[in-house]
């Protein structure tokens, strides 16, 4: 990285940092540090919301996800905007009738204190993890790419987080969220036009989209029954929508952002502009992702996008293995380069037994280059047999560093780290949130005087936030990170829904049936996701449904005077 690279980064980062502690600080009471005062406007909470979802994984892992599988993975966000109408219609009103600061705070009033407890439990537990993951996740491959020290990396990217979130609490993270979202926006569409200007010349934005349809990539909706298959237009619109439901319902780091509005109808058009919004989003994303898969079918890919385990098995005597699989790939390559030429060339004069023929070269040689990849991932664990070889969330990155020029990396480094910071400062918040108004303030200390609760709530954001650097200094590398945070929540987030949907809609399950119905319903839930192959959008209607079904049976099992 060049010196105006490291200014651009570094500058970016500690003005979003001083801005929000010179704008948030001095909350007087718990109201102000919690719901922000409740003055947010619509804009404000859907840039918040649509912030604290799009972490760094989002950035780093998605078009590494769009270059390896093509556009399906958009079908996980088809049950979004149905989602966002439904919380408008129910979740919304309700939540500001009763005043509350947290979600949990309404089970009490329908159910008792331990279902409660128990879903905020649920809730500590999963959020907790993710926010360590969305610390760890732009470090392992900052850290992996740029030769940085890993636990040297979590700490500055939490520290940075702690430092404006245990200052000005919810203001302070919808104030940054705004510009946060500002420099990522910036940032992407950076990208995107750079990656058009580098196709060759002759070949329009148009011809790189048939390149990459050529081999699937560009196939958006899958309509299959296939229950092993994760990414299906049934999937998404059901599994995501109980997925949508519960983490936009149920998931204190993003009702707190909505909590803060003016009014419900602010709220309200917060959330509509998210589900407008975020589906495009995510195409777009994606959509960077082909475009880079696209640059890499005229320009020489890496043979292995993880640079660190690259280097390390060309320090060792198997080098040779890895020279000659690239040598092999630099003829597919080339072979690949006139195969794309012939292709738009066929397609120009319609000639359709031309375009079938090609169309089936190019899937043969695509075909031939994974095989030479996958080899070369054998040879990297023959020289380190603990080396991570899914190498996805490194291919954007890679590209970013190689191929971007001076200024503009310091300026996707700073997306990414941007994100990091949205995503975290909103986990940290609700975290504080939820363990200050449903644990310490109703369990422990239940009598005390604002400032002391108040207080409370940064003690206990700075210990989430240590928490989550220190998780992140333990974690290891899953299939693809953006996956690991959507399994980490399909896992419980179907459960707390199925809690909430009983409380708002079954007035005939009462308290002891309902919590006994979510214990048995979360451990089937993770019997199924350990024994079962299944894809893990299915966990959320099982946790949901499992919930309802059990509180059913047994509200009518259970004694009468055990289920008040």
């Amino acid at each position: 990285m060049s010196i105006l690279d490291w200014i651009i980064l570094c500058g970016t980062l500690l003005l979003i940092v001083a801005y929000g502690i010179w704008k948030t600080t001095g909350s007087k009471n718990i109201n102000q540090y919690l719901r922000g005062n409740q003055e947010a406007q619509w804009w404000t909470i859907g840039l918040s919301v649509m912030a604290t979802q799009a972490s760094a994984i989002t950035f780093l892992s998605t078009p590494g996800q769009g270059y390896a599988d093509g556009m399906g993975f958009v079908q996980f966000y088809f049950g979004l905007p149905i989602a966002m109408v439904i919380l408008c219609v129910t979740f919304i009103p309700i939540y500001y009738k009763l005043k509350v600061y947290t979600a949990y705070e309404f089970l009490e009033g329908r159910f008792d204190l331990k279902t409660r407890s128990l879903a905020a439990f649920l809730f500590l537990v999963q959020r907790g993890l993710g926010a360590g993951i969305t610390i760890y996740a732009p470090a392992i491959i900052l850290s992996t790419i740029l030769g940085w020290n890993l636990n040297l990396t979590n700490l500055i990217i939490g520290l940075l987080v702690i430092t404006y979130t245990v200052s000005g609490g919810t203001r302070a993270v919808n104030v940054t969220h705004k510009y946060q979202m500002l420099v990522i926006f910036v940032g992407m569409f950076i990208a995107f036009f750079l990656l058009i200007s580098y196709l060759p010349a002759g070949v329009s934005f148009t011809d790189s989209l048939k390149v990459a349809g050529a081999t699937g990539k560009l196939k958006t909706v899958d309509f299959s029954f296939d229950w092993d298959n994760r990414y299906t237009f049934w999937s998404g619109i059901t599994g995501g929508l109980f997925l949508m439901l519960s983490y936009f319902g149920t998931d204190q780091s993003q009702v707190q952002r909505y909590l803060s509005g003016k009014s419900i109808n602010e709220s309200r058009l917060g959330l509509i502009f998210n589900g407008l919004m975020k589906v495009p989003m995510q195409f777009f994303i994606l959509l960077i992702g082909i475009m880079v898969f696209t640059f890499y079918q005229f320009h020489e890919a890496p043979i292995f996008f993880n640079s660190a385990e690259y280097d390390k098995v060309m320090e060792s005597p198997l080098a040779g293995e890895i020279t000659s699989l690239e040598n092999e790939k630099r003829d597919l390559e080339r072979q690949r380069n006139t195969l794309n030429l012939n292709y738009l060339g066929a397609l120009d004069q319609n000639n359709a037994t031309q375009i079938s023929a090609i169309k089936t070269q190019i899937v043969s040689n695509e075909s031939a280059q994974k095989v030479v990849r996958e080899k070369a991932k054998e040879v990297i664990l023959k020289s380190n047999p603990n080396a991570e070889t899914n190498d996805r969330d490194y291919v954007f990155i890679t590209f970013i560093l190689n191929h971007l020029p001076k200024g503009l990396i310091g300026l996707l480094l700073a997306v990414i780290f941007s994100a990091a910071m949205s995503s975290t400062a909103s986990e940290l918040n609700a975290l504080a949130s939820t363990t200050t108004i449903d644990i310490y303030q109703r369990s422990i200390k239940k009598e005390a005087s604002e400032t002391h609760y108040l207080h409370s709530s940064k003690l206990f954001t700075l210990m989430w936030g240590m928490f989550a650097i220190g998780f992140a200094c333990f974690g290891t590398l899953f299939e693809n990170l953006i996956q690991f945070v959507n399994i980490v929540g399909s896992i419980f987030y179907g459960t707390i829904l199925g809690i909430f949907l009983v409380a708002f809609y079954i007035k005939q399950i009462k308290a002891q049936a309902v919590f006994w119905a979510a214990v048995c319903a979360e451990i089937m839930v993770m019997l199924t996701y350990w024994n079962v192959d299944i894809g893990f959008l299915w966990l959320n209607p099982l946790g949901c449904l499992g919930v309802i079904f059990f509180g059913t049976v047994f509200q009518f099992m259970l004694p009468a005077k055990s289920q008040a």
